[in-house]
């Protein structure tokens, strides 16, 4: 439902002058801000010298007058990772590595603004530093999941085996930073990230039973969305404490949530269609 409304929508929303000389300081964006305050790179990146000096992204110049582009332009710019800036962004990613063993911390940013060949002085551009690299390692998973789905064939997986599926999948990426994983838990759960944090997540659980093929507009939305977050949450804490071979434990749980949940909407439903012929 974001997703779809956000491709139809932001395009023209960002071209609308009343938009953007009211936004101008704080245009439209799914994760917390990111001042880029000094370009920091000891040279120029290729390609990318007029846009040096920029303080924000500029959604609308990537708009395209041909409706073939439009569609693309949406997309790109709804994207989970569109906000952030190219260096910012190269630092982030080339530190997720090293966020394995140096943990969700300045140590970890450093070393990846040096993998780069950025200066690490970028870092203080960061006003969150570790949640930052907490928020770009959500937003790049979310991607990461968009992207199998928009591959992937899932029409012939029954929807229950299509949530469990995905959200092993998102579940997945976070094994190789298990260990350092409960510091990012507790990164988001600081108050200044609290709001990001959820929107992370909503946006996850969103894109998971859109793939799933959820058409609800009622309240049904929002407990499906609800009742799929708890069980995201839930996994997530599990395989914290899962020591089986291939964490094989917390998929079997993942799939007890997910069947109890789909039990208990065909139980709720059953209930409505004998109150309603009484």
């Amino acid at each position: 439902m974001y997703r779809s409304a956000a491709r139809r929508l932001l395009p023209a929303l960002c071209r609308h002058p009343s938009y953007r000389s009211a936004n101008q300081a704080s245009p439209l964006r799914f994760s917390a801000p990111i001042v880029y305050r000094a370009p920091f790179s000891a040279a120029a990146a290729p390609g990318n010298t007029q846009n040096h000096g920029q303080d924000h992204f500029d959604p609308s110049t990537s708009s395209s007058s041909s409706s073939s582009d439009e569609g693309q332009t949406a997309r790109d710019t709804a994207g989970p990772k569109a906000h952030w800036q190219e260096e910012q962004a190269r630092v982030l990613q080339a530190s997720l590595r090293h966020a394995i063993t140096l943990g969700w911390s300045d140590a970890a940013m450093i070393a990846g603004a040096r993998d780069v060949g950025i200066s690490p002085s970028i870092v203080g551009s960061f006003p969150k530093k570790e949640a930052a690299l907490v928020e770009f390692f959500m937003d790049d998973c979310l991607q990461r999941l968009m992207d199998i789905i928009d591959k992937e064939d899932l029409s012939n997986i029954i929807p229950s085996h299509r949530v469990a599926k995905l959200v092993r999948i998102r579940v997945e990426m976070q094994a190789p930073h298990i260990s350092k994983w409960p510091q990012a838990l507790s990164i988001q759960a600081r108050p200044l990230n609290v709001s990001t944090s959820f929107k992370q997540r909503a946006m996850l659980v969103d894109e998971i039973w859109h793939a799933a093929g959820d058409k609800a507009t009622d309240i049904d939305w929002y407990l499906k969305r609800t009742i799929l977050g708890g069980i995201y949450s839930t996994t997530e804490l599990y395989m914290l404490t899962d020591n089986s071979q291939g964490y094989q434990e917390t998929w079997a749980f993942l799939d007890e949530q997910v069947r109890q949940a789909f039990d208990l909407k065909k139980s709720v439903q059953e209930v409505i269609i004998l109150l309603s012929s009484s």
